[in-house]
This record gives structure tokens, sequence and C-alpha cells, in this order.
């Protein structure tokens, strides 16, 4: 959501926050600033919308200085202007913040009766305040921030700049990731990674609950108890040139086509095509004691468990549990003893999901994740990772990561079956090789790019309701097509399950409601075209995916059809999320939507 960047160096800083600010601009943000120290003083530039109005306002008032902080506002507490803006600032303290502070009322209404003023809407600013009256009581900053993370409650991460001190800047971390960078006599503080790609490639995660003083040459860190603590450096992998949209006209485009290489990628990590045979990294305990399995998601991730739901009941026999994570951490469900829970993530750091992983923990579930980054908190509080190779994603809807999210859940079925001994060896190797087909398959399914744009042109774009129908494991694919098309292209949209439309949705449909069925060939296709013709019954427009040999009985009365590759139904959902994708693509494209960072959607969800 946020993001921070933090940088304490001999050189200009304020182009490269800019720099680090847009290579966050893939986390959704409304509002962007910096803060540097010219002659030890506070400066701020702020600007509400793009980070084209910060230059802007740079360009009209220079900021100068070594040392400074950068952020991106994804707005929560007030709305979206120069004044809710980050960084916020007192003479003595800057603060950049990133999550939410859940007791900022009864701080905010502590601080005013003590004298002092806020200017802002904010929860951010009772942070400014807090440090700013201990450093007034006499507290050096180092101190003055010690003492003020124990009076907040909530999820964040923090860059703290002092007037004054050139030599330092705090960062904080509790719930919201926050990395810190190393470089040449210079040091940084960054959301991610890819905020401080390509300045270094040494990175530190902190800790929940750690705060890290920074200097030009060192970092000491410090726990919620205060004692000095040692984190693991790592080399990233990530850099600057892995983020640029290349030839493609937007990131959504360029991820998309990138999915048969990062699928095939992701394969790689688990399959023995040799053998016909599927290998789970890594795994810390035996697969054949799996009795049952709790999946937890949110969003498009959420989706995906459910694709696996479909495949681990139907190939391993082992029941499964799925629920939203934003509820299941409060439902408090009961666990069974020595079960295994599943978290899916694109980030590894979405809030709700890491607190329903925490609480499983605390049940004594061992924990398995999907996440797309190693590093992430996620990925160190679990007991297995199974990463997906997708690379960086930036546009803010998912796509390569669902599809590769959706690879290594087809593998985990395959392999919990062969653990359980009821997948016969004749019947891995035929779905290993299923799954061996899909990059080239996938390849096929964008040459159908052209003829899908043009049915978002004709029948998306005057839309203002679309319903998607699927069955069985094609149902949580019409799902996650109906959310795509919300996300970019603001067209409300709804997924059902074929088999309910008589329950209700079929009031809904007329000649302007499009119907985009989800239908390969499967043992559930004669009933989802039956659903279908009731659809087209009542004078519906079908925009029909399908394979050659279904087509034949459909297409003639379909308003649109794209004939996809013709593959073992176990894998189709892979295939399948990927002309879904194009569609809603494209008919944003049309609408003139900003499809890379569209309205009120931020990529990596740290907050509730």
């Amino acid at each position: 959501m946020c993001g921070i960047v933090g940088i304490i160096s001999g050189r200009q800083v304020t182009p490269l926050l800019i720099d680090g600010l847009k290579r966050l601009e893939y986390r959704g943000y409304d509002s962007a600033g910096v803060a540097t120290l010219i002659d030890g003083r506070i400066e701020r530039r702020r600007a509400k919308g793009k980070i084209v109005n910060l230059e802007k306002r740079i360009e009209e008032e220079p900021l100068s200085g070594t040392i400074g902080i950068g952020h991106t506002r994804w707005a929560t507490h007030g709305v979206p202007n120069e004044t809710n803006a980050h960084p916020h600032a007192t003479k003595h303290v800057a603060v950049v913040h990133n999550g939410i502070i859940e007791n900022y009322r009864e701080l905010r209404d502590e601080l005013k009766a003590q004298g002092r003023v806020f200017e802002s809407d904010t929860d951010t600013e009772v942070v400014v305040h807090l440090i700013s009256q201990y450093v007034e009581n006499g507290l050096s900053a180092e101190d003055a921030v010690a003492q003020s993370l124990k009076r907040l409650k909530g999820a964040f991460a923090l860059a703290i700049l002092f007037s004054g001190r050139d030599d330092i800047i705090i960062g904080a971390r509790k719930g919201s990731p926050l990395a810190v960078g190393f470089g040449d006599n210079e040091m940084f503080l960054g959301s991610d990674a890819l905020a401080l790609a390509p300045l270094t490639g040494k990175i530190m995660y902190l800790e929940d609950g750690d705060r890290a003083v920074l200097t030009r040459s060192s970092v000491v860190v410090y726990d919620e108890n205060d004692a000095v603590v040692h984190r693991k450096v790592v080399e990233s992998a990530t850099s600057g040139a892995m983020i640029g949209k290349g030839q493609y006209r937007h990131f959504m485009l360029k991820e998309i086509y990138e999915q048969p290489q990062v699928i095939g990628d992701t394969l790689n990590t688990m399959i023995n095509q040799d053998a016909d045979t599927i290998t789970l990294p890594n795994v810390p305990f035996d697969l054949k004691d799996v009795s049952r399995l709790t999946i937890v998601a949110c969003g498009t991730s959420y989706y995906a468990g459910l694709v696996g739901k479909y495949w681990i009941e139907k190939i391993a026999r082992v029941p499964v549990d799925i629920d939203v994570a934003s509820e299941f951490r409060y439902r408090r469900p009961v666990m069974q003893d020595g079960g295994v829970s599943l978290f899916i993530s694109q980030s590894g750091e979405t809030m709700d999901t890491l607190a329903a992983l925490r609480y499983c923990k605390e049940q004594g579930q061992k924990i398995v994740s999907i996440v797309n980054v190693d590093t992430s908190t996620m990925a160190r509080e679990s007991d297995c990772v199974l990463k997906t190779l997708a690379g960086p994603e930036i546009g803010v809807a998912s796509t390569k990561a669902f599809t590769t999210q959706l690879t290594l859940l087809a593998c985990f079925a395959i392999a919990l079956g062969r653990a359980k001994g009821v997948l016969p060896k004749e019947e891995e190797a035929r779905l290993s090789r299923a799954l061996v087909e899909v990059p080239s398959r996938a390849a096929e399914v964008l040459n159908n790019d052209d003829a899908i744009e043009q049915i978002a042109q004709d029948l998306m774009v005057p839309a203002h309701d679309v319903l998607y129908l699927g069955r069985g494991s094609s149902y949580p694919i019409a799902l996650e097509g109906a959310l795509k098309l919300k996300e970019i292209s603001y067209i409300h949209a709804e997924g059902y399950a074929a088999g309910e439309m008589k329950h209700g949705p079929i009031a809904l449909i007329d000649d302007d409601v499009p119907v985009v069925v989800v239908a390969p060939t499967d043992d559930l296709f004669d009933k989802t075209v039956s659903n279908m013709q009731e659809v087209l019954a009542r004078g519906g427009k079908v925009v029909f995916f399908g394979d050659k040999n279904g087509v034949g009985t459909v297409c003639d009365r379909s308003a649109a059809t794209i004939i996809l590759p013709t593959v073992d139904p176990f894998v189709a959902p892979i295939l399948y999320a990927i002309p879904v994708q194009l569609l809603a693509y494209h008919t944003a494209v049309a609408k003139g939507t900003d499809v890379d960072q569209p309205r009120n959607l931020a990529k990596s969800v740290t907050v509730e």
C-alpha cells in the first residue's frame, strides 16, 4: 500500500528519493512527499496525486540535502490532499508511515490536551507529536523514538528524520514491512527491495518490533525489549531493470505475456520431467500425515485457493477448509491437532493473511506458504515455503502471480495425493505431463489477444454489468474474471457458479448484460452449456471461452467465441485465467482507465 524510502548519504538525496518513490508506484497511492534537512532544518515538499505532481512542485521549489525521507500515501485516515500527505512534521521531527495507528484517537486527545496543535486528519500525525513531545522534554532522538513506540498500537513501518541531526535516520517496524539497504558510505530504508533497486543489492529485513538507527556507515537494530540484535543481510536479486515495461504499453500486459515463461520457471522447481513426478522441496513434515488442510488467502489469492481446494480434494482425497483471511482471523476457528494450514499471498506481507498465519501457528498447525517473495514476513514465519517464480509484479491487478500460484497448488495436490497413497503412478505421470504442457499452451492462448480485444470493444465497453459463469474448477476462474474487470475497468461484474443462475442471478439477464462463460471440455461441460442455454433463451449475449471439442455446440448462438487449446481438464484453470485477464485489460484500455494503478486499490495490502 503506502511506500517508504529513506536515504542518509553524502550526495544529494532528493532525486534518489523521487526515483525510489517511482519504483513504489505499483503499490498504489494518492499523494506523495519528501522531506530533507537543509542547514539542519526540516524542509518538505508534498503533492496530491501522482509523483509527477510532486516533481513539478520540486522544480518550482528545489529541495537540497544529503539526508531525507519520502512517501507515497494510500489514504486511510483523511482524504487525499496535500495537508494529509506525508511526511508529517513539526520543527523537531518528520515522519513517514505505512500502516494504521489504532489508538491514535486516544493519543491525539492526550496530546491536544497538552497544547499540541494538529494540522491533518491522519493517524500518523500523532507519531510526530508524540516523538516531538519527548524531544522537548529533553530526551535524545533515539530515546524519544524508543519511548514513543511503546505507546503505539496497530501496524506500522516508520522512517523518522530529526532537525539538527543529519547523522541519523531511524526506522521502526511492527506489522508493516521495512528493509534496510547497505551502500558505500550511505544507508537506505525502504518498504521492500524494489524501493531500493538499483541503489543497493545488500538488504536487511527488519523483524516485528525492531527499530533501526542508521548512520552513513552503519546500522544498529534494537528489538522490542531494547536489546541490540543482529539481522541477516542478504543479497537481493531485484534490480531496477526488472521493473521496466519494455515494449509493452502497460505493466499488466507485459505481465500477462510473461506467463508462459514464469509458469515454466515455477514448474521447473517442482517437476522431474524424466520421471513424470512432482517433488516439493524442503517440506519438514510427512505429507502422508496430512488429514485435513486449511487454506487462507485474500482476493485473487483466495480464488487460487478455491481452485486448489477442488484439486486437492479430488486428487489427494484430503478435506480442505478455505476462508478469506479477514473473516478467518476473527472467526477463531477450531483447528485440528497436527493439521496443516496453507497461506497464499503475492507479497507475503498481506496483513489479514499474516495475522491468520500467526493464529494457526499458535494453534499448533504446520504452516505452508505460497508467496512470490521468499524474504517476506510470511515466508520467514512458515515451516515450508513454495515460491512462485513470477518475478516482480508491478501491475496492481495480479496476473502472473495468480497463474504461478495455481501452478504450485497443482503440484501440491499431486505430491499430496502420492504421499497419501491415493494417486496411482500412472495417474501422477498423466497429470505431471499435463502440467509440463502448460507453458506452451499458455503461449498459444496469447494468440487470441486481437480477437479478445475486439470482443472487449464490441461487448464489454458499452456494458454497465457483466456476469461470469463457470462450474467446478472453472467457477473460481469466473470469480477471478469478474474481479479483474471490476478492478481495472470499473464495470460492475459478478462471478457465479453456473448452476446457481436459476437461483437468482438469471433475473439480471437482458441484452445489455454480457455473460462470459468459462467452459473447457470436462465432465461438467454439458451442464455448463445447459446453463448457458438458459441465458441465451432470455436474450443474453454470451462470450464463450472453450476448446474445439466444445464450441461446435454453442458458437452459432454465442455473441463471441474464443477457441482455446485443448488440454487436460486438470490444468484448464491455469490456461483459462489468461483470456479473462486479457478481456479485462482490453476493456480497461478502451475505457481509458489507469490499468496499472486503478483507483482506490493498492498492490500490497498491509492494513486491515
